[in-house]
């Protein structure tokens, strides 16, 4: 990861420079709250994707970093608006801005930040990257919706748990990559590749996401241990062990899920549970086929530094502790 970040040094600080310029507005609110979770510690790995594929596609303009902007405006928005949805009171380590400023300001700025990216899209004059873009933040809402839909459903299986991942966190991921082929009209088999690419390592990044969940420290994941257990959501480790649960097992673990509050004694058996069925094993090794996966599509591109910089953040997605 360290090799991409000195790669992209310059390139990311003039992403930087271009946040802090959209972020520019006469209601002092909408700078503060943005500033506030666009500055909480994020690795930027959607615009980071973004430089990268356009690099490899040999892009050689400017609109790049206005794009690489717009990724991350997006991505935060939901962020602003999941928060206020999972009531969560940490974000990165960080108290929430839902927690700081209300939900009502979180929802507003979040809408700003979606209002934003598509005047800014506009001015890059692609009805192409404008279509894919709206077509994304269509499917990020359906999968917000859907992920509600399956909140304390014992029956989500996998299918319908990787459905959520792909349209919830995997989709913008891909739009990401294809972006940087769409800024030189790459050919239909390597766009798609991009798209591929992004659609992989997204779904492995929310593997490895819902895995940190149930064991990594609050310190470095920067919430609350079993918060999606909290949330009564369904994700694979759990998916996992309940398939092989016994009876009596799976009765506790209705039990728990349904349940008003969530009990340290509760958060510990399920932990166990887990633990015992290997669903964090289980949840990584499906994130690492996901890499790979993610790896061979870009073989048809030729092999160069930004290929290489992409292989690096592909590994970096499954080896990552927060």
């Amino acid at each position: 990861m360290d090799t991409v970040i000195a790669l992209l040094k310059d390139e990311m600080a003039a992403v930087e420079e271009q946040i802090k310029k959209n972020l520019t507005s006469n209601v002092q609110l909408v700078s503060k709250v943005g500033e506030y979770i666009l500055s909480s510690g994020g690795k930027r790995i959607r615009p980071m994707l973004l430089l990268l594929t356009s690099r490899l596609c040999n892009y050689r303009g400017e609109r790049h970093i206005e794009l690489a902007s717009v990724v991350e405006f997006l991505h935060t928005a939901t962020l602003l608006h999941d928060d206020v949805v999972d009531s969560a009171d940490l974000r990165r380590g960080n108290r929430s801005a839902n927690s700081v400023w209300g939900n009502q300001a979180s929802v507003l700025v979040g809408d700003f930040l979606f209002a934003k990216s598509f005047s800014v899209m506009v001015d890059s004059g692609s009805l192409k990257i404008l279509k894919l873009f709206s077509e994304t933040t269509t499917q990020l809402a359906e999968g917000e919706i859907l992920q509600l839909l399956n909140t304390c459903d014992l029956e989500v299986d996998e299918q319908r748990y990787l459905q959520v991942v792909r349209d919830k966190t995997a989709i913008l991921i891909a739009a990401a990559c294809q972006v940087g082929g769409v800024l030189v009209d790459v050919d239909e088999q390597q766009e798609l590749a991009l798209r591929e690419f992004g659609l992989e390592i997204g779904t492995a990044f929310q593997l490895m996401d819902d895995a940190l969940d149930y064991v990594a420290d609050e310190a470095d994941f920067g919430k609350e241990r079993g918060h999606d257990l909290y949330e009564g959501k369904m994700t694979l480790p759990l998916i996992h062990a309940y398939a092989n649960a016994s009876a009596e097992e799976r009765g506790e673990v209705a039990r728990i899920i349904e349940a008003e509050e969530l009990s340290a004694e509760d958060l510990d058996y399920v932990c166990r549970l887990i633990e015992d069925n290997q669903g964090i094993a289980y949840t990584r090794q499906k994130a690492v086929e996901r890499i790979e996966s993610a790896k061979k599509q870009l073989q048809i591109f030729p092999d160069c530094e930004a290929r290489q910089a992409l292989f690096d953040l592909a590994d970096y997605v499954v080896a990552r502790n927060k």
